[in-house]
């Protein structure tokens, strides 16, 4: 399922039958490999998501993921509407809890996880840059959740996680509307991070990622779970979270070697640990 490639850096290129990763420096690359159907998220491709993202938070060489959609026309334009139709009665609770387990997954990795989205980002999709830990877009990106629009509910995450990005109103006016918008109001509303020329998203997309990797990368790890974990507990309690993940860090190899990095002004090397 894995090979390998020689060029002036290791590149390590692992294929499965709807998702392509490409690892190399630290920056591991998610690509949804469905172009023909707009990278529509199936049964399988939730599958092979499931296993890349277990293998990846396993991997220590990398730092940071990037995940975007193959082709130019979609990040992924949804769920696979087939499925969803054949969705028995009684059945639809755990359609929504197989797609929200994998998101979950993404969102907890213990690594940063950067969307980056040209062209539809709806439905499903849009759950799943959400999903991400941030989110770079294209000019020519579009977003929505337009699930009213089948009679049914965002069902992998969408209902919560908008209005945690974007506030109520704005959240409840795309999901009561079924709305599409594009990349430079999904920037307005805080959906989106940055907008950056379709032609420059991953260049962009590395550069970012080469920046968090330079980091301590338990320090990173921490971040996260300090912010998600915190975001909606009150702030006192936020606040002890915070120094617990302080404390645990302040115990750490990567701590000594900081800081004595900085005071002797060269470039740390971390280890992780």
């Amino acid at each position: 399922m894995a090979g390998t490639s020689e060029t002036a850096r290791l590149v390590i290129v692992m294929t499965y039958e709807n998702i392509r990763i490409e690892k190399r420096d630290g920056i591991a690359t998610v690509v949804l490999d469905r172009p023909k159907v707009l990278n529509a998220l199936n049964a399988a491709t939730f599958t092979e998501l499931a296993a890349a993202f277990d293998e990846l938070a396993e991997d220590g060489g990398v730092r940071v993921v990037l995940l975007t959609g193959g082709g130019d026309r979609a990040f992924a334009a949804g769920a696979d509407i087939r499925e969803l139709a054949a969705v028995a009665q009684g059945e639809g609770k755990e359609f929504a809890l197989r797609g929200q387990a994998v998101f979950r997954k993404i969102e907890t990795l213990g690594k940063p996880v950067v969307a980056c989205v040209r062209g539809f980002a709806l439905g499903g999709g849009c759950e799943l840059a959400m999903a991400c830990t941030l989110r770079l877009a294209a000019e020519d990106a579009k977003f929505g959740q337009p699930e009213v629009k089948l009679g049914v509910t965002p069902g992998y995450g969408g209902s919560q996680r908008l209005p945690r990005l974007v506030g109520r109103g704005a959240a409840l006016k795309l999901l009561l509307t079924g709305a599409v918008i594009d990349a430079r109001e999904a920037l307005r509303i805080g959906l989106v991070d940055e907008v950056v020329p379709a032609g420059e998203l991953m260049t962009r997309a590395e550069m970012l990622a080469r920046e968090i990797a330079a980091q301590a990368p338990l320090a990173i790890a921490e971040v996260i779970r300090a912010v998600d974990g915190g975001l909606d507990l009150p702030i006192g309690k936020a606040v002890e979270l915070e120094a617990e993940a302080f404390g645990r860090l302040c115990d750490t190899e990567d701590r000594a070697e900081g800081t004595k990095a900085f005071l002797e002004k060269r470039r740390a090397e971390w280890k992780g640990r």
